[in-house]
C-alpha cells in the first residue's frame, strides 16, 4: 500500500540532548511533548541537527524510536536516514519504516560525490524498499553535490512517494526551478531558516528548521503567515527573528541552539560530540545579547 501525504507547515530538525556522552532519552521525551504543545507541525529527528554522524547506529535508531513513541501519533516523524553508503541508507529506512516513522528524510551523499545518474540511483534503491513519503534533502554546502532538477523529476515519476524536497542550497532561483518543473506535484520545504520566507514567497510550503528548537511558535506563525499569503505580518515577524536565525548558526550547527535551549530551561545540558566543542566565550556574548533582544523585541 502506498501511503502517501503532504508535509507543509513547520517541521523541527531535533536536536539530540546529551548527558555525560550518553543520550538523555528522558530529555528528548519532554522536548517532543514541548514540540506538539507549541503546535509543532512534525519532527525530524537524527539529522544534522540531532548529530546523525556521531551517534553509533544503536543509538540512531533508538532516538527514532523514542521519538515516535513519545510523539504517539499526535504529529509526523520524519527520520533522518540518509547516508554517503546506499547500503547503509537503505538498512536505516527499512529500521525506521518498522520502528514507525512516517517518512524518511534522505540527504544526498556526502563525501564521495556521486554523479547525477549516481544519486538518482541511490535515491531509487532506497524508494523501492519503503512506501512511506521520501523526502529529499538537497545541501551541496555540506555534501558537495546538488540533486539536480532532472533527478528528482525521473524520482517523482517513478516513485509517487518520492514527493518533497528539503532544500539548503540558498537560493530562490532553485526553488523556483523545482516549482516551474513539478509544480504541484513536489512539495519544497527550506532548509535553512532565514530563507524560509523568500522561499515560500516562490512556492515552498514550510520549513525544516534548527530554530524551532528554540522558539516552535514563533517560526510556526511565521510558516502559517506565509501559507495564509498575510505577507505583510509574515515580513514583520521575519525580521524580527532574522537576527536570531544568523545568530543561531554563529558557529557550527547545533552548537549555538542547545546552548541556547539551555539557557531557556528546554534541555540540561548544550554538550555535543566531538569533533564539535562548546561555544566560543565571545560567541556566547553575542548569542546572549541577540537572543535577550529577541525577548524584549
Amino acid at each position: 500500500m502506498n501511503r502517501q501525504r503532504s508535509f507543509t507547515g513547520t517541521y523541527t530538525a531535533l536536536v539530540t540532548p546529551f548527558r555525560h556522552g550518553h543520550v538523555a532519552y528522558e530529555e528528548l521525551r519532554k522536548l517532543v511533548e514541548v514540540q506538539i504543545k507549541a503546535g509543532i507541525s512534525g519532527l525530524v529527528p537524527v539529522g544534522t541537527t540531532g548529530e546523525s554522524p556521531t551517534v553509533t547506529h544503536d543509538e540512531h535508531l533508538d532516538i527514532i524510536r523514542c521519538t515516535v513513541q513519545a510523539a504517539r501519533g499526535r504529529v509526523p516523524v520524519i527520520a533522518g536516514t540518509g547516508s554517503n553508503s546506499t547500503r547503509e541508507a537503505i538498512d536505516m529506512t527499512k529500521a525506521a519504516d518498522a520502528a514507525g516513522s512516517d517518512g524518511m528524510l534522505l540527504v544526498a551523499p556526502y563525501y564521495n560525490r556521486p554523479t547525477q545518474e549516481g544519486l538518482f540511483k541511490h535515491f531509487a534503491q532506497i524508494a523501492e524498499v519503503t512506501d512511506k513519503p521520501i523526502i529529499l534533502y538537497s545541501i551541496p554546502g555540506r555534501c558537495g553535490v546538488e540533486i539536480g532538477v532532472p533527478v528528482i523529476e525521473r524520482l517523482r515519476a517513478r516513485f509517487p512517494h518520492v514527493a518533497h524536497i528539503k532544500e539548503a542550497g540558498g537560493s530562490v532561483d532553485r526553488v523556483d526551478l523545482i516549482i516551474s518543473a513539478l509544480g504541484d506535484s513536489i512539495t519544497v520545504l527550506s532548509g535553512d531558516d532565514s530563507l524560509t520566507l523568500p522561499f515560500m514567497a516562490v512556492g515552498a510550503q514550510g520549513v525544516v528548521s534548527v530554530v524551532s528548537n528554540l522558539y516552535p511558535r514563533e517560526v510556526g506563525k511565521l510558516v502559517n503567515l506565509a501559507l495564509m499569503h498575510d505577507y505583510a505580518k509574515a515580513r514583520a515577524l521575519h525580521r524580527r527573528l532574522y537576527p536570531v536565525f544568523k545568530t543561531l548558526f554563529i558557529e557550527s550547527n547545533p552548537t549555538p541552539v542547545k546552548l541556547a535551549m539551555v539557557q531557556a530551561g528546554l534541555i540540561g545540558s548544550a554538550e555535543v560530540r566531538s569533533p564539535l566543542c562548546p561555544l566560543s566565550a565571545r560567541n556566547r556574548q553575542t548569542l546572549r545579547a541577540s537572543l535577550a533582544a529577541f525577548k524584549k523585541g
